[in-house]
């Protein structure tokens, strides 16, 4: 029987980095999701219910390989190889103060995220952008509010998510890099708590896909 390869990717990441990727997986996998094969979402595959797992530690001269397998029947799950990869597009212009921006919009219209920040230029604001784009799906979540001190959904990411409540009791998230800087926020105030973290986790879920547009 001939083999098709239809997705592949081999290159060296950190430990919290295959952590975070491991989780995607595994998060896909307990919701009943389709599972991304790619960062940018745009492979992905939806096993059955009782997939085949194996598992292999191998050892080549001096080198060992850990491979983790699923294989089933391919018309009792799905296959997309041109998935949608996010329902966001990221806009990059300039303000009336004449600096550089960015803002993440959804298809639906809303602004989820923006730079918090002007940049002097676009390469510079690309640059806060792709910091973001990095960053933001391994984040863990702390929230600042008193009745709950912290909530570590993830990690393996150089920034972290702070939820809070500002001085008008409007609920906030910003994305702050370990250099201290705050690299994106939602750009506007929620009513609940929950609201303010489903808007954070339609970032994370949105910003590795997300095509870049120049605006006028």
């Amino acid at each position: 029987m001939s083999e098709e390869t239809l997705y592949e990717s081999e290159e060296t990441r950190s430990r919290n980095g295959i952590a975070t990727y491991l989780r995607r997986l595994a998060r896909a996998l307990g919701r009943g999701e389709p599972l991304p094969a790619d960062e940018e979402q745009t492979v992905t595959v939806d096993p059955p219910m009782e997939p085949e797992l194996a598992v292999e530690v191998e050892r080549t001269g001096d080198k060992l390989t850990l491979d983790v397998e699923m294989e089933w029947v391919e018309e009792d799950g799905d296959l997309d190889i041109d998935a949608g990869g996010s329902k966001a597009t990221f806009e990059l212009y300039e303000d009336t103060a004449g600096q550089r921006r960015w803002r993440l919009v959804h298809d639906n219209g809303n602004i989820i995220a923006d730079s918090g920040e002007g940049y002097a230029s676009t390469q510079k604001a690309k640059q806060g952008l792709e910091s973001v784009r990095t960053n933001a799906p391994g984040a863990a979540v702390v929230d600042q509010s008193k009745d709950d001190e912290s909530e570590n959904v993830e990690s393996g990411s150089d920034a972290t998510f702070e939820l809070f409540e500002d001085k008008g009791g409007k609920w906030r998230w910003r994305l702050v890099h370990d250099n201290g800087q705050i690299i994106a926020d939602g750009g506007q105030g929620y009513a609940s708590k929950q609201k303010a973290k489903q808007g954070l986790d339609s970032v994370k879920e949105n910003i590795r896909g997300a095509a870049v547009e120049l605006q006028d």
